[in-house]
């Protein structure tokens, strides 16, 4: 806890009318971590800034875990929550998973108490990524591995998973410049830009995820609504048979995809 005595009623009415629609929350947290007064200003002064939250924190909740999240390492979102339950509902006993464009290693650290796999990794092709998922990873024994997709994983491990799970970019080129601030300036462009339509990495992970997979597993990936169509006719030309899943309360939507036996 803070020893210092800060003006709440002011810096929640500094966050707000810099754009932080839940102030008070923001306001409650950035004193928690701050270690003093200047401090907090420190705080208060980046996020006014347009700093992203998690970032000054060190940390994002994400599905009840506390994440660690460095600079310039994408923040996982709540609707992601859809991705991981969808995969972990088609996923099986005990199965073998790959987390890919892992980013924080959010999705794995969540399936790793979920599923109880017998084998279970994540990569990135962003060294700060990687670096990051390591710190949340390291202590339960799941390696990171660094590379372009399946590239670096070891080939071992070829035809023999069950689960892939994938929060790969999916927002067009052309639809960067409209993100929030936060997201645009602050997060790894790696990690947002899907190429011209949005599917340029998600059509990638498709066709090595159908030669990945074992017979009967499953690839899960989010995308937006708009996309799951052609997304769907991409997974099916590579060999798999997708499915949409849909939650209008997180906005979100995933799609599962499974490599026939």
């Amino acid at each position: 806890m803070a020893s210092f005595h800060p003006d709440r009623p002011a810096l929640v009415q500094r966050l707000r009318a810099a754009g932080c629609v839940y102030a008070e929350d923001e306001a409650e947290l950035l004193i928690a971590a701050a270690r003093s007064a200047a401090d907090l200003t420190d705080l208060v002064d980046r996020r006014v800034a347009g700093r992203p939250l998690e970032h000054l924190l060190g940390w994002a909740e994400f599905c009840g875990l506390r994440v660690t999240v460095d600079p310039g390492v994408f923040v996982p979102r709540g609707r992601t929550a859809l991705l991981v339950s969808a995969a972990a509902a088609v996923a099986g006993p005990a199965p073998a998973v790959l987390d890919l464009c892992c980013g924080s290693g959010a999705a794995a650290l969540v399936l790793h108490g979920r599923l109880a796999p017998r084998w279970l990794a994540a990569a990135d092709l962003d060294p700060a990524a990687v670096a990051c998922a390591r710190r949340n990873l390291d202590p339960l024994g799941v390696p990171v591995y660094q590379g372009d997709l399946f590239a670096p994983v070891p080939a071992e491990w070829r035809g023999r998973l069950d689960l892939v799970v994938a929060n790969a970019p999916y927002v067009p080129s052309a639809a960067v410049a409209l993100l929030p601030a936060e997201a645009r300036l602050h997060e790894a462009p790696v990690a947002l830009d899907g190429g011209v339509d949005g599917l340029a990495v998600l059509r990638r992970v498709a066709i090595g995820a159908a030669e990945w997979l074992a017979p009967g597993g499953h690839l899960a990936v989010e995308v937006s609504a708009g996309q799951a169509e052609t997304l769907c006719a991409a997974l099916t030309e590579a060999g798999l048979v997708p499915t949409v899943v849909r939650d209008d309360d997180l906005d979100a939507t995933a799609v599962t995809a499974r490599r026939p036996a």
